[in-house]
């Protein structure tokens, strides 16, 4: 291609370009020394004898090139608005994308031009060369990249001058002209008028290398996409299936709202909140950690089909599955149950994957995965039983069950993990655990997991069938949990109850983990160091009586991350949580 061969005659200008730098610096009050051509990163000037830059740190010199190339290209922005033109454009109009433009114009032989044609592009230089009388660039827009064929005779005279001295790549140039297809048939714009947009200041990374670091890469997500183009693609994926979502529950006429994310209690799941504080009101409130409580009360108000799509907040762990910050859609339907549920999660997947790869067998991270209907549907104690063959409903009191997972399990006695399978208080508890440590890492293809323990449901109805069970449901794909969903509790009287227990478990967690804290003197584990209460506005709404109802929560981020073959749920949130840069 064309733009690699422009970079790398760019950069073998590099020796030629530092010699010129440091020769215009050594010349006292030569007016025009920034006339030098930055065709690279590389091409950096700079003062400092070879030895001292040998003797710097290599992040030394790399801050030395950037702050170096940052003062040449102020200095060229100095002298265009000396000359009166303004380096910062307010708009620029421009009648076709490259995208357009290639697919428009392939029919064209080489060598030959389209005079007819008058075409007007905007976008970031990514690749220079300059050969005399004629200086070729590569642009990128949006939709892809161009070649730019700028010749001397085409331009006036200041024109070309500017675009030899003043112009690098990275800068954002307009460019108007005609068509032609190169003799080696590259299309390109034979550039009549071109515009500096704006001028940038400091240089991207290396054409080649790209930026790798992994942190930067996240911290800095605008270069990366810049540096990197295939992870813009992941966002216009993102954006595709947040659409198609859209699309699908609106065709099953769900209606779409808004509810709050500050909250006076952290409900609708089991997490640590971010607590904030409002001045005016003087009271502490929730990130929320859910939207369900809130949406079962539109319900109660008489809208039966509703969703929303919004970011959850929960103040736990990050890793490659775990954001604090996440998207999810939740949707609630009167007069169904868990069962019309796992259908809808199915056609929504589905419609998503067909508008984002346009089939239903996919690749991820090198195991084919079948969306295809239909998908699997097994109970959690089946799932478990298969695992381990041992039948946890034969388990009459918890201690039994303990045992019996500790030797499923392998957990050393003073293990993080035995100590969470001591603080199970139910057979349903370890249940859950065993799941969760044995079988929940297995499930490739998509599963339902059905039939979940009511000690782990709280806002799941019981089982019309099964004692001690609730019906729940959820979704794995690839080892992750996509989605969840029940048919919900409506009964007032059982869910304070439920939440009750909850508090109660969750206390009772507190202070195992606040006595094994005591007992070795260090610094404990804060997963259960929060407080959890009551919403008793819900548990009111519900004394209003809620009609019979199934809802569901779909993770969107995991649900991006199976659809773009991405590793880390950082590859598709835009501007993830990370630490503190040391």
């Amino acid at each position: 291609m064309e733009a690699l061969r422009v970079w790398r005659a760019s950069s073998n200008l590099l020796g030629f370009a530092a010699s010129r730098a440091a020769a215009a610096a050594a010349s006292a009050g030569r007016a025009h020394r920034f006339h030098i051509r930055c065709c690279s990163p590389a091409a950096a000037a700079t003062t400092k004898p070879p030895q001292d830059r040998r003797r710097r740190s290599a992040s030394s010199s790399s801050t030395s090139d950037r702050d170096s190339i940052r003062a040449i290209r102020l200095k060229k922005v100095e002298e265009l608005r000396g000359m009166g033109y303004e380096p910062y454009a307010y708009k620029w109009d421009r009648t076709h994308t490259t995208k357009e433009l290639q697919e428009r114009y392939t029919h064209l032989e080489d060598g030959e031009v389209c005079t007819e044609a008058a075409v007007s592009i905007a976008g970031r230089i990514v690749a220079r060369r300059a050969f005399g009388k004629l200086v070729f660039m590569t642009i990128r827009d949006d939709s892809g990249t161009i070649q730019l064929y700028c010749e001397k005779e085409s331009l006036t005279e200041e024109q070309f001058e500017q675009l030899k001295a003043f112009i690098d790549v990275d800068d954002i140039l307009g460019a108007s002209g005609s068509i032609k297809k190169t003799e080696k048939g590259e299309l390109s714009v034979y550039v009549n008028f071109f515009e500096i947009l704006t001028k940038s200041l400091l240089p991207l990374p290396d054409k080649y290398h790209g930026l790798t670091d992994v942190d930067k890469r996240y911290r800095q997500r605008y270069i990366d996409m810049i540096a990197n183009p295939e992870v813009a693609d992941v966002f216009r994926t993102r954006s595709k299936v947040v659409s198609e979502i859209r699309k699908t529950m609106e065709s099953f006429g769900f209606i779409e709202v808004e509810t709050p994310v500050l909250q006076g209690a952290a409900g609708g799941a089991e997490a640590r909140p971010f607590i904030t504080h409002h001045n005016s009101l003087q009271r502490d409130l929730y990130l929320r950690i859910a939207t369900e409580l809130h949406l079962k009360r539109m319900l109660v108000g008489g809208l039966e089909k509703v969703y929303e799509i919004g970011r959850i907040f929960r103040n736990e762990g990050i890793s490659t599955r775990h954001n604090p910050e996440f998207t999810t859609i939740e949707m609630y339907e009167a007069y169904s149950d868990y069962e019309s549920m796992m259908n809808l999660a199915e056609e929504i997947v589905i419609r998503c994957a067909m508008a984002t790869t346009g089939k239903l067998k996919i690749d991820y991270q090198g195991t084919e995965i079948s969306l295809e209907r239909p998908w699997r549907r097994e109970t959690m104690h089946r799932l478990v039983e298969e695992a381990t063959g041992v039948d946890f409903n034969s388990f009459g009191d918890v201690e039994s069950a303990k045992n019996a997972a500790k030797g499923l399990l392998g957990f050393k006695t003073e293990s993080s993990e035995n100590t969470s399978l001591q603080a199970c208080s139910s057979v349903g508890h370890v249940l859950n655990e065993v799941f969760e440590t044995v079988v929940e890492s297995t499930l490739v293809q998509p599963t339902f997991v059905l039939d979940y323990p009511v000690e782990i449901s709280p806002l799941a109805k019981p089982h019309r069938r099964y004692a001690g069970l609730t019906e729940r449901f959820e979704l794995f794909v690839c080892g992750r949990e996509i989605g969840n969903a029940f048919s919900e509790l409506t009964d007032p009287i059982d869910q304070r109850n439920r939440f009750e227990n909850q508090i109660k478990q969750h206390n009772a967690k507190r202070a195992a983990m606040d006595k094994k804290v005591k007992s070795d003197e260090s610094k404990g584990d804060d997963e259960y160091s929060y407080e959890v209460s009551l919403d008793e506005d819900f548990l009111t709404s519900l004394e209003y009586g809620m009609p019979p109802a199934s809802g569901m929560g779909l993770g969107i981020d995991r649900l991006v991350m199976l659809l773009t073959n991405s590793a880390s749920i950082r590859d598709v949130i835009a501007f993830p949580v990370l630490k503190l840069q040391q």
